[in-house]
């Protein structure tokens, strides 16, 4: 009687020496105490999990047998315990009887209240054994813990996530469904989580209870509050692995790590593109919905991004921030600046409406015969079928290199130096390669083409102000000269998340992964042969045409690549800048030194995946792997026979043809083969560089050394 008296009473007289909390019965305080001592003395007789009461026991059992007897007289909707249904009860109600002294902040349960006064007085009672870190209420401990054991008891049936709270499976499975059950009273926006709601409403009241102590600047929520204090202290306490810069928030670190492992996970329903991030995604989706959410404080005109709205503000301020680097003008926006750009090179600015009306459609009226791919523009057809074909129809009269479209010419400034005058050309005809845009379907070049022409041709006259403080080559642009300056360090900070390898620039780790991928989208016409790069394929048909366009001033000899000739041109100087440091030994290519390097260390990092032998070169791995498998497919045209190497097939043709180029200074006499040669000229000069390895002698050559030995080990009887 005297317990019953007390409960009306609410008198609370056992307090707990942990934490100070108190409860009516002492009962109820033992059970209290098993949460600082993690006792749980019920078990569940099917799965096997513990609680601290019986009470516990009986509710976790109505999971197993599905059994909802509490029953809302206003929903209908059902619930394990009457203390659920008695909470739910509130949500009709709108009651929240328990008030907080210091803010007046009300709640529906009095455990709310008691976890939301530790906000005030900073107290974190439960402590992580694992790690130290407080919180203000056991749930939230337990579902700390959770991450130490990487426990994820909530599963989502659909897709088979994992998750550590039951709500946040909740909110998923809303995702599958399209659930939205918070609405908002003012412009009927639909949530998934109540907390979304609240955060929501914040929007239209302008409430923003959270402070910074050191700008007053507020914020709608508490997290973006931490953040923005990271500002303040410099704190940047996520960092890059890789390149080692910092970042305030998580997700900002982990979109950032995708620019090194090539990663893009969110991809447009409608046109397939991917994105880094899915803001960027949503952002790209507008173009396809035509949605313009963020409008002009001052004129009310609709933009699809935010940053448009900023740049549209300068219209009615008057500023005019971008200027014509030609001839001076100022404009309000750089999308102004580009279409000004564009009168340089003589473009007339003609409305292509047709063909921005496929991107609402989704029609794709000019499919790729080689892929098959459609697109929504001539002009994006006809660079497909280059990408397939490795045409290069434009040409600059000053530099003459060639490129597949006009916007690639603007690297060729870099490359060619300072020059006068100006002119591009299209397939050398001496037609300025102006593409002027019409009606009816013509080949209307993308909006910046024409202005990378004119930066192509700003490009030889163009001044290289950012030099690189080792070795003195200049470049453009900074982003140029950063790429560059990773050759000195050897850093690379792109890494292929298959092989682990690093890179200097994201392009090049892109190139790299379709190694893994097997992609070889630019296929030669001629043989049917496959490569990563269009330029690959440019090179590949040179040896079909037996086109050699660079030419060696000295000795005339040409090439069909501009490294070829680079690295010829080192033969006439003797120069030989790549010298090891192990032997002094000097190389002219630096690939070359990495692979001598290698005899040194005794590195085989290419490995046969059938004999696990080890190689120093990739390409002779390549040649060995055709011994398992049979593969000879270089084949002579004469008489049938087939080689693993082309090498091997050029010195067997000489036998058809008779050739002998290789010819010694001394006698006169002909070879087929360099190594033949030499070893031919250690007759003149007396050398024998070949040891015996039992008795010492030298010879000429390494067969008659192995003949040596075999008489030392079976002399004649």
């Amino acid at each position: 009687m005297e317990d019953h008296m007390m409960g009306h009473n609410k008198e609370k007289r056992y307090e707990c020496d942990v934490c100070g909390r108190t409860r009516q019965k002492p009962s109820l305080l033992e059970i209290h105490r098993r949460e600082h001592t993690g006792e749980r003395p019920f078990d569940c007789s099917e799965c096997g999990k513990s609680f601290t009461s019986s009470n516990h026991l009986l509710q976790h059992n109505r999971v197993h047998s599905g059994e909802r007897p509490f029953t809302c007289s206003d929903c209908s909707k059902c619930f394990k315990t009457a203390n659920h249904l008695k909470k739910h009860r509130q949500v009709h109600t709108g009651e929240k009887p328990y008030c907080c002294s210091i803010c007046s902040k009300s709640f529906s349960q009095s455990s709310a209240l008691w976890d939301h006064q530790r906000v005030h007085s900073s107290e974190r009672p439960f402590t992580c054994s694992d790690c130290g870190k407080g919180f203000k209420s056991s749930k939230h401990l337990k579902r700390h813990r959770r991450l130490h054991a990487s426990e994820r008891p909530y599963t989502c049936s659909d897709c088979g996530k994992g998750f550590s709270q039951s709500n946040n499976l909740l909110s998923l499975q809303r995702t599958h469904t399209g659930e939205r059950p918070y609405t908002c009273g003012q412009c009927g926006k639909g949530f998934t989580r109540s907390d979304s709601l609240l955060e929501h409403q914040r929007t239209h009241t302008g409430e923003r209870p959270f402070t910074c102590t050191q700008c007053d600047k507020g914020f709608t929520q508490s997290s973006h509050l931490l953040v923005h204090q990271r500002t303040h202290a410099s704190e940047r306490p996520y960092t890059c692995a890789q390149c080692g810069k910092g970042f305030t928030q998580s997700g900002n670190l982990l979109v950032h790590q995708r620019t090194h492992n090539g990663e893009r996970p969110y991809n447009c329903a409608q046109c397939g593109k991917s994105f880094t991030s899915s803001f960027r995604l949503l952002s790209h989706q507008r173009v396809h919905t035509g949605v313009r959410p963020f409008p002009s404080p001052v004129c009310g005109e609709r933009f699809a991004k935010g940053s448009h709205a900023l740049s549209h503000l300068h219209v009615h301020t008057s500023g005019q921030p971008y200027d014509c680097p030609y001839c001076g003008e100022e404009f309000d926006s750089s999308r102004g600046l580009r279409q000004h750009r564009r009168t340089h090179a003589g473009e007339q600015l003609l409305p292509l409406l047709w063909q921005h009306c496929h991107t609402h459609s989704s029609e794709r009226p000019f499919p790729c015969p080689s892929s098959g791919k459609g697109f929504t523009r001539l002009d994006r057809l006809l660079q497909s079928r280059r990408d397939h074909t490795g045409q290069r129809p434009f040409t600059c009269l000053l530099c003459g290199r060639a490129s597949q479209h006009e916007h690639e010419a603007a690297d060729v400034g870099a490359v060619a130096g300072s020059g006068g005058g100006d002119g591009l050309t299209r397939g050398g005809g001496g037609v300025p390669a102006v593409r002027r845009p019409n009606f009816g379907g013509s080949a209307a070049g993308p909006a910046d083409d024409i202005a990378s022409v004119v930066d192509h041709m700003a490009g030889h006259n163009k001044e290289r102000c950012y030099e690189c403080d080792v070795c003195g080559k200049a470049w453009q642009y900074p982003s140029r000269l950063e790429i560059h300056r990773r050759v000195h360090t050897g850093e690379r900070p792109f890494t292929c998340s298959d092989c682990g390898k690093g890179f200097k620039s994201l392009r090049d780790l892109e190139v790299h992964r379709r190694q893994h991928t097997g992609e070889r989208p630019y296929v030669c016409s001629d043989c049917g042969k496959g490569f990563t790069l269009s330029k690959t394929l440019l090179e590949h048909q040179r040896t079909h045409t037996g086109d050699r366009p660079y030419t060696c001033v000295q000795c005339g000899k040409g090439f069909t690549q501009s490294s070829f000739l680079r690295q010829h041109q080192l033969t006439h100087t003797g120069e030989r800048p790549y010298i090891c440091s192990d032997c002094g030994k000097g190389f002219t290519q630096s690939n070359i030194l990495l692979q001598h390097q290698r005899l040194h260390t005794g590195e085989r990092p290419f490995t046969c995946t059938h004999c696990g032998k080890g190689f120093t070169q990739s390409s002779i791995l390549l040649v060995h792997q055709r011994i398992h498998t049979g593969e000879r497919p270089y084949t002579c045209a004469q008489c049938g026979k087939s080689f693993t190497q082309s090498s091997n097939l050029l010195q067997h043709q000489r036998i058809h043809t008779g050739e002998r180029p290789y010819t010694c200074a001394h006698c006169g006499k002909s070879f087929t083969q360099s190594s033949n040669l030499l070893q031919h000229q250690r007759v003149h000069a007396g050398d024998r560089p070949i040891p015996s390895p039992v008795c010492g002698e030298h010879f000429a050559m390494a067969s008659h050394a192995v003949t040596s030995m075999r008489a030392h080990q079976w002399p004649a009887l």
